[in-house]
């Protein structure tokens, strides 16, 4: 009865917001997928899911609203639902001269880095699953720009826990932006108050860095302090790596490496998908022309020596229309994905 009632309160919304929205846009995912799993005999399934994120936006003077919802209905795959809607992004903005202010359900981001982003704990990105949207959080933020250069950020966010109604959990923190001609510098600093595990609590110490060369470097680190356990180096996730593109962006390639201590933001906050210490993502696409490309992607290990290869190919039928074609091999699994994609 409850879901229900949320269910009919994230409609009700979505369908205001559709009316008075000056800004609609969204994306429409329709994908058929096929896993085969190693195994004696092996197993195959097969799944169908209609995914729709939809954004609206509405614009005053100085002030915004800013929604998100998604539309899920999937079958295969041993699923348990066969429809869901999904609240993602509920959030007012105000823009003043010298400061910005947020509040709501909504994406806090943090760090430079493009695939591991160690600094972005509060919204966690999984580089398994490249479609996947980083899920928000209740919070705020205001932000302060003493230069045209420079931002000064105050935020605070509720507990991942959304029961805790003791203030366990509360992350409040502070980050500072500086921007240069050719490179950018961020450093943080979030302090998240006591839980059962953490009876000090916990301090996280952030410090980011790209620069624009000939190749695109960027560096990204964030160090968890627990001083209930003394966690030392296993509180460090830190990844670097570099970026380049030439034929006029035809060809790209990407590698970047992580270390993923056992107590840090990257090993917890992923989905416990990475819970060794050293890995590499190396990933080179081409494009053929300006409506189809292929990409090819691999996340190895160096502790177990293992690898999950995968592949993607995208067509561009005609302009907001296009067909991809999806493969993983993740540990004993293939996954083949197929789909379209309209966006609008």
């Amino acid at each position: 009865m409850k879901r229900r009632f949320v269910s009919f309160i994230v409609i009700f919304f979505a369908i205001c917001g559709v009316l008075a929205a000056q800004d609609l846009s969204g994306v429409l995912d329709s994908t058929v997928n096929y896993t085969a799993a190693a195994g004696e005999p092996p197993e195959h399934s097969f799944g169908f899911e209609q995914f729709a994120n939809i954004r609206l936006r509405v614009r005053g003077e100085r002030a915004s609203f800013i929604s998100a919802f998604n539309l899920i209905a999937v079958s295969g795959n041993h699923q348990e639902n066969a429809a869901d809607i999904e609240l993602e992004r509920l959030y007012f903005r105000v823009n003043g001269d010298h400061f910005d202010t947020e509040a709501g359900l909504m994406r806090i981001a943090f760090g430079y880095g493009q695939v591991w982003g160690p600094s972005d704990f509060l919204n966690p990105r999984n580089p398994l699953s490249h479609n996947a949207r980083p899920s928000g959080v209740l919070g705020t933020t205001f932000s302060f720009y003493p230069t045209d250069s420079m931002e000064l950020m105050l935020f605070a966010a509720a507990p991942k826990d959304h029961f805790n109604s003791d203030g366990g959990g509360f992350l409040p923190g502070l980050s500072l932006d500086q921007h240069w001609s050719r490179a950018s510098l961020q450093s943080l600093y979030v302090y998240e108050t006591p839980l059962a595990e953490t009876e000090w609590g916990r301090h996280r110490f952030g410090l980011s860095l790209k620069a624009d060369l000939e190749l695109g470097f960027v560096a990204d680190m964030l160090y968890t302090l627990n001083p209930a356990s003394h966690n030392d180096i296993e509180g460090l996730s830190a990844s670097a790596g570099f970026d380049y593109s030439f034929l006029e962006g035809d060809i790209y390639f990407l590698f970047e490496y992580l270390f993923n201590g056992s107590e840090s933001a990257t090993a917890l906050g992923s989905g416990g998908f990475f819970t060794n210490s050293h890995y590499l993502n190396g990933t080179v696409s081409y494009r053929f022309n300006d409506y189809s490309s292929l990409t090819l992607s691999t996340i190895f290990c160096f502790d177990d020596l293992t690898f999950q290869p995968m592949a993607r190919l995208d067509y561009e039928l005609f302009q907001g229309f296009s067909l991809n074609l999806a493969l993983s091999v993740p540990l004993d699994h293939v996954i083949v994905n197929a789909g379209v994609r309209m966006r609008f």
